[in-house]
């Protein structure tokens, strides 16, 4: 059982439902995407709008203008610096990038722009960190120019397998970086995860996949309330 004040909690949402449901099971702050079944890209101004009309906690926003790598070209990062300016123009609080270089390394230069194109606005490195050949070379590099948050499975398939990695990595940004752990995080292993990387910050998704209706659709992304309030009951010691 968790004797501290628990973990904020940010979940992944992908539609107003998903904000509406995660906001009203306790989430400290959500990160809106579109296609998470494709890991995420960046919503449409019409959806951000929409969902910070319904929902009084902090929105931060994916930014990412394709699915597959995350190597971006300079026309990738003229999309992605507007993209950011209109999220936050719009309410946003802050958002999540994630430029990598061909080598494995966090590309510098597009990040630098990244975090100018945001201003005030906090700025979250994403999961694709967990690529990266040097795990600790590239998290001075994210301190140094000027990026919040961390967000990282510790390289591992799930945060409860890289929670090893989780932990050096937070104690090494100690107050200078927040390190989130996410990737497949459930109830069942979250205290441990928690109690034993010391991270204060929890991410998870909150949709289920689920089969289109109608053959040759694909599947759905749907709210999952389910395993957010589960997760929730066991980081308040339930």
């Amino acid at each position: 059982m968790l004797t501290r004040t628990r973990p904020l909690v940010e979940v992944a949402v992908d539609s107003v439902a998903s904000a509406v449901m995660a906001a009203g099971l306790g989430a400290d702050r959500l990160e809106l995407c579109q296609d998470l079944e494709l890991g995420g890209t960046t919503p449409s101004l019409g959806l951000l709008e929409a969902v910070l009309e319904r929902v009084s906690i902090p929105v931060v926003v994916m930014i990412r203008p394709r699915a597959g790598d995350f190597v971006y070209g300079p026309d990738d990062c003229r999309v992605m610096e507007a993209d950011i300016r209109h999220a936050v123009r719009a309410g946003a609080t802050g958002v999540v990038v994630g430029p990598l270089t061909a080598e494995a390394g966090i590309d510098r230069d597009g990040l630098k722009r990244l975090v100018q194109a945001a201003g005030p606005a906090q700025v979250t490195f994403h999961r694709a960190f967990d690529l990266v050949g040097d795990p600790l070379e590239a998290l001075e590099v994210l301190v140094n120019h000027g990026v919040a948050r961390l967000l990282t499975s510790g390289g591992g398939v799930t945060a409860d397998a890289g929670r090893a990695l989780i932990g050096r990595l937070a104690e090494r940004a100690g107050q200078r970086l927040a390190v989130m752990a996410g990737g497949g995080v459930v109830a069942e292993h979250v205290e441990v995860l928690v109690e034993t990387t010391g991270v204060r910050e929890i991410h998870l998704s909150g949709i289920v996949l689920r089969p289109a209706i109608g053959a040759g659709f694909g599947m759905t992304p749907v709210p999952n309330p389910t395993r957010l309030s589960r997760v929730m009951d066991a980081l308040r010691g339930a």
